[in-house]
């Protein structure tokens, strides 16, 4: 029998104690009936019961059933004694001097994760989480630094997005269902976590959200950005059809071993190979590379040469990440002139490379700079 591939992560709950309320966010539209119909909805309303209560959450963001005034008050009675409608806590909000937000949100057992969101000109991003820590250890990542403690439930990632509508102010009143003109216009699954290592939860997650008759964001604005876990790439495409986004860093084995220790399993051709097929399994347009720009170790003439003959074929563009410093860091940013030089290279090469701006920084909200705030403080206490 061969082995899993995932590391051996619980997610939580498995089991509710006895007499515990269901909480519906989170559950596919085939959990839900189930739940509904074993609570005693008859199987010829369970159709219209989902629809019903699906648009009150998910278009409406209504957390109270007794709001839900076309459904009977009997009936609403049974879903508030057996069901709850909950996203996770946001424990504090921090805003940059550039607008992007970050919620400390904490989830079941006390676990915490962080949540961002970037506003930019025609657009907001909310930048998303899947797991309590991280399983990778990318030497880059302050997030990396942080042990796995679980992965996150499908209910604990939509909620993210709920909670961050909450706070924008965003969820349309009962009765419209505009979604012109909406504050989160994409989510990237670039918080915490291996999103590939949790796959079930994410895959469950992102089809709620992509629903069209709830958040309705279409696949084409869910990007999942991995490391590399070869195996699961296929199924993404397949099972999720999003954006596909990769953290691949280096242009050498050598180096991408140090940074990115995944590819001690998937090495950087093994990886490349499975991605030649993305584009056309999830009919998207192509791939994102992601590639944080680092002083003397990845950011040469000839890394980017390298780059370009390696991707050679796959559709794609390179988006070059200034390295968001952090305390202990080993690392330092790549001066912006030789940013800037490789990113021309690339550009001449035939590929798009934006030079990403960072954002929130000064609130720790950056890229690879994400980590809860209690464990921070934990390390900080313990002078490490």
């Amino acid at each position: 029998m061969t082995a899993p591939i995932t590391p051996d992560v619980l997610t939580v709950p498995r089991k509710l104690p006895e007499g515990s309320r269901v909480n519906l966010v989170g559950l596919t539209r085939a959990q839900l009936r189930a739940a509904l119909v074993a609570a005693g909805t008859p199987e010829r309303q369970a159709k219209m019961r989902v629809s019903q209560i699906w648009q009150w959450v998910y278009t409406w963001g209504v957390r109270d059933f007794a709001a839900m005034t076309n459904l009977a008050k009997d009936y609403r009675a049974l879903l508030a004694d057996r069901f709850e409608i909950a996203v996770p806590e946001v424990v504090s909000r921090q805003i940059s001097a550039d607008g992007t937000r970050k919620y400390l949100v904490r989830i079941a057992g006390g676990h915490e994760v962080e949540t961002v969101y970037i506003p930019e000109e025609g657009r907001g991003t909310l930048c998303i989480s899947s797991q309590v820590g991280c399983t990778l250890t990318c030497s880059f990542c302050h997030t990396g630094t942080q042990k796995l403690v679980r992965n996150l439930t499908a209910g604990e990632i939509v909620g993210q997005v709920m909670l961050a509508r909450d706070d924008l102010g965003e969820w349309p009143e009962p009765g419209e269902g505009s979604t012109a003109g909406r504050l989160i216009s994409n989510v990237v699954l670039m918080g915490m976590g291996e999103p590939l290592y949790n796959f079930d939860a994410v895959r469950d997650a992102m089809g709620v959200v992509m629903d069209g008759e709830g958040i309705a964001l279409g696949r084409r604005r869910i990007t999942l950005s991995t490391s590399g876990v070869v195996p699961e790439i296929a199924r993404c495409a397949t099972e999720i059809g999003c954006q596909l986004a990769i953290s691949f860093h280096a242009t050498t084995d050598e180096v991408r071993d140090r940074l990115v220790p995944i590819n001690k399993r998937w090495n950087i051709k093994t990886l490349l190979d499975t991605l030649r097929d993305y584009p056309r399994l999830s009919n998207s347009e192509r791939i994102t590379f992601e590639y944080v720009m680092l002083k003397g170790v990845n950011d040469s003439d000839a890394d980017a040469k390298r780059l370009v003959r390696l991707i050679a074929g796959i559709p794609a563009k390179i988006n070059l990440i200034p390295f968001n410093e952090w305390p202990g860091s080993p690392y330092q940013r790549s001066d912006w002139e030789r940013i800037e030089a490789f990113a021309d290279i690339i550009y001449k090469a035939g590929y798009a490379s934006p030079i990403r701006t960072p954002r929130g920084e000064d609130i720790m909200a950056a890229c690879g700079q994400l980590k809860s705030a209690t464990e921070r403080a934990r390390r900080d206490r313990a002078g490490l």
